[in-house]
Parts: C-alpha cells; sequence; structure tokens
C-alpha cells in the first residue's frame, strides 16, 4: 500500500504512453469546462483571466497581453520545476488550443443552464487539471506557480488556484454584472475545491 511516508526514488515512473493519454484526456475535460462557461457566460481565472482584465481595462490586444503574461510563469517551470514538467505543459497547452477550435464542430452546446454550467463545468474542469498535475503537467500560467507553491509549502494547490482566481474575477467587475460575477465565483471554487480534495502532498506518488 503507498502512504505518504513513500520515498521519492521508489515511486513508480509514468511511462510515454501514460502522459500522452493524460495529457490527451485532462486536456479534453478541461476544454469542455470551458465551452459550459462560455456557453453561460462566464468569466475564467488564471493568465486566460488576466489578460482579458486587461484587454478590457488597457484596450490590449487579448492575444499578445496572454502571451507576455505567460512568459515568466514559463521562465519559472523551466527553472524550478524541470525540462520534463516545462515540456509536457508546452504539449498540453498547444492540445487545449487546438481542441478550443476544433470541439465546436464537434459538439454543439444549444442550452445549458447558468448554475449547472458553473458547477459542472468546474468540476470538469478541476478534474482535468488533476489529471495533468498527476502526470507532472499544466496548463501553463499560474498553474506553474500553484504547483511550485505547493511542493515548497505544502498548502493545497485547489486552495491555492482558488485564491488567485478569486482576486482576478473581482478584478472583472467594471466589465461584468454581479450575477455572471457571481456564478464565475462559483464555478472556481467548484473547481479548486475538487482540485483541494484531491490533489494533495505526498498522496500520489507516481512520477
Amino acid at each position: 500500500m503507498l502512504t505518504d511516508a513513500l520515498a521519492p526514488s521508489a515511486a513508480p515512473r509514468h511511462s510515454l504512453f501514460d502522459d500522452a493519454q493524460a495529457i490527451a484526456t485532462g486536456t479534453l475535460f478541461v476544454t469542455l469546462g470551458l465551452m459550459l462557461f462560455r456557453q453561460a457566460g462566464l468569466l475564467t481565472g488564471g493568465t486566460a483571466g488576466i489578460a482579458l482584465v486587461l484587454h478590457y481595462a488597457l484596450g490590449w490586444r487579448f492575444g499578445v497581453v496572454f502571451f507576455v503574461v505567460n512568459l515568466p510563469f514559463y521562465w519559472l517551470a523551466w527553472r524550478r520545476m524541470g525540462a520534463r514538467f516545462t515540456l509536457k505543459t508546452f504539449a498540453a497547452v498547444a492540445l487545449l488550443s487546438l481542441l478550443s477550435e476544433q470541439l465546436p464542430a464537434l459538439l454543439a452546446i444549444q442550452h445549458v443552464q447558468p448554475v449547472f454550467a458553473a458547477l459542472a463545468g468546474g468540476l470538469l474542469a478541476g478534474a482535468g487539471f488533476l489529471i495533468l498535475f498527476r502526470h507532472g503537467s499544466s496548463l501553463g500560467g499560474l498553474n506553474v506557480l500553484v504547483l511550485w507553491l505547493s511542493q515548497r509549502t505544502g498548502w493545497r494547490a485547489g486552495y491555492l488556484q482558488l485564491g488567485f482566481d478569486v482576486c482576478i474575477l473581482l478584478a472583472a467587475t467594471p466589465w461584468v454584472d454581479a450575477w455572471h460575477l457571481a456564478l464565475s465565483v462559483l464555478a472556481a471554487a467548484a473547481m479548486n475545491v475538487a482540485l483541494a480534495v484531491n490533489h494533495r502532498p505526498g498522496r500520489y506518488v507516481a512520477l
């Protein structure tokens, strides 16, 4: 039986196939969650949320801001998390970008109840992030900082991510009504509680 006391050297190592299927599955779950958010007009956290707030506040192009905001986090990933983590994160980000463009042609959501979208989308995204985190990957941006802080401090990744996401969503208050803001916070809570409950330092030891 695996325990928290298991030494890192004894941890099993994921195969290339293990990581590939995890990246595919995790990014698919996150993409489905984001589709529900968009259909219900909800906001999101992370670096995408930061870039969107700056776009609305200053009129800067979203794509350029999103790229620039992510740069320090990729540097942190390379320096603190290693090349393996960084390369898998690049793969996950690229696949999510592709799925976000192609999935609407394969799956059309005509209507979704907003509260359901917040809860179901948050849980789907949380499950997707959990899969990625457990295979030494992320979707870049604040995920990298959250994982690094979780490893350094022992704080739960979900609670850290929730704190960052709530701050980002509150910064968007001038450009979104109170109802959609509240639902966006609910979605962030659902996603990050799922992470906090299931992603704890030492619980999962495969590398």
